[in-house]
């Protein structure tokens, strides 16, 4: 159970929230709702992240997948694992991922995605290497979009794990919008 009680957004924002979401309120849009304007930004915002942005649905995955792991986030994870092997990834990265840091999983470019993910998380400055690697793989709006993807779910994550919320908080039913 989380460490607040959950509140419900203005009618406007709940229904904007329920059509992005595929007709429900999650636990976090319960817990963001305690402030009307932070529950519609942060549809916005994730909106545009979740399906705006160009980069692939399986880098989108891998990252938010990377970061619950890093962030100790088992409600992002739990809410993701689905999705991510929806869009291709395998249970044998989905299992590195979970080991820590995975080195070497036989896809050159997610490993670029993981040690981007993996330095902007923990040191927040990122290495000349790590940037320089990504620009092998994704053009300068795609590295902006993974920038952006991987900032979000850190503030998701942090969001999440500070407030409490647990993967037993989730609702049954995953929506591919979460």
């Amino acid at each position: 159970m989380p460490r607040l009680s959950y509140a419900i957004p203005s009618d406007s924002t709940a229904e904007r929230i329920r059509n992005r979401r595929g007709g429900i309120l999650t636990p976090l849009d319960k817990l963001l709702s305690h402030n009307d304007a932070l529950a519609a930004g942060w549809n916005t915002l994730l909106g545009a992240v979740r399906q705006e942005f160009s980069i692939r649905d399986d880098i989108r995955e891998l990252i938010i997948l990377r970061v619950a792991v890093l962030n100790d986030a088992e409600y992002e994870w739990a809410a993701h694992v689905d999705l991510g092997t929806r869009f291709g990834l395998d249970r044998s990265l989905l299992d590195l991922l979970r080991e820590g840091a995975p080195s070497g999983t036989g896809h050159p470019e997610f490993d670029a995605v993981i040690a981007y993910t993996d330095e902007m998380t923990r040191d927040v400055s990122v290495s000349e290497p790590t940037f320089e690697r990504l620009r092998t793989y994704f053009s300068e709006t795609e590295i902006v979009e993974l920038t952006a993807t991987i900032a979000s779910y850190n503030m998701v994550s942090r969001f999440l794990v500070a407030l409490g919320v647990t993967a037993s908080d989730r609702e049954p039913v995953l929506s591919p919008n979460a």
